[in-house]
């Protein structure tokens, strides 16, 4: 595969563009055979082995990714959205590679994995990967996730029993169950949920007259938030992560 068609792929822009990254002397790749070895490239057309390729792009290292799958810290006070009505987009975070990654569909590059609202944080994956969203987003897929729940009145075990036995939301007579919750402190819950409706967790602890003041999700799956990724910081997924959110 061309080096400029490689970088083309991974959203470094058009292949003139490309080609002017290479030939300007931006561009290094990797050796396989004497790691950590750069190779300067000079040559747009110059054929390489897409598969596990690393290679420097104006100082920064990358790695070849068929498709990306990223997590990232979401901060407070952004939106989930590309175009924003309030706070910064989720995807400024983001470097222009991944958000310029090209796709046979109108919308380019990765995209987020559902949503978290503007005033919560926490775990949120992006890819560009349309099978992998859809699969996630999918109502069969019912993956555990975990929310840390600060809340305004003291908890009791009453209001814990509700939660697990199940509270009806306003929209639904059927009762929504927490799979899992447990009161860390008196005003602090983890509440794991395998469904995923509209702003669940706030209506949820309506339900049982409390109210939600701050919300974190710290885990998908077998997927944790790293404690070393800080809020606005993102990481890519291995094959290893991925597995863990089957």
């Amino acid at each position: 595969m061309q080096l400029q068609d490689i970088l083309y792929s991974q959203g470094f822009g058009t292949r003139r563009v490309c080609a002017g990254l290479i030939q300007q002397g931006h561009v290094q790749v990797y050796d396989k055979n004497v790691p950590p070895a750069l190779i300067p490239c000079a040559l747009a057309a110059t054929e390489f082995e897409a598969f596990e390729l690393r290679f420097r792009v104006q100082g920064v290292d990358w790695p070849y990714a068929e498709k990306a799958y990223i997590m990232l810290h979401k901060p407070v006070a952004t939106e989930c959205s590309q175009k924003p009505s309030t706070y910064p987009s989720i995807y400024t975070l983001l470097p222009a590679p991944l958000r310029q990654r090209p796709q046979k569909a109108a919308v380019q590059g990765v995209q987020a994995v559902g949503r978290l609202d503007q005033d919560t944080s926490g775990l949120l994956l992006l890819t560009d990967d349309g099978q992998f969203i859809h699969r996630m987003s999918s109502p069969k897929h019912h993956l555990p996730k975990v929310y840390e729940v600060s809340v305004k009145h003291p908890l009791d075990d009453r209001q814990i029993r509700r939660l697990l036995e199940g509270v009806v939301l306003d929209d639904d007579p059927k009762p929504v169950r927490a799979a899992d919750c447990v009161m860390v402190s008196e005003q602090h819950l983890r509440l794991t949920l395998t469904e995923g409706k509209y702003h669940q967790v706030k209506r949820m602890l309506a339900a049982v007259s409390n109210r939600v003041e701050a919300l974190h999700r710290s885990q998908m799956g077998g997927l944790r938030l790293p404690d070393d990724l800080l809020p606005g910081q993102w990481r890519w997924l291995g094959p290893d992560d991925l597995l863990l959110l089957k």
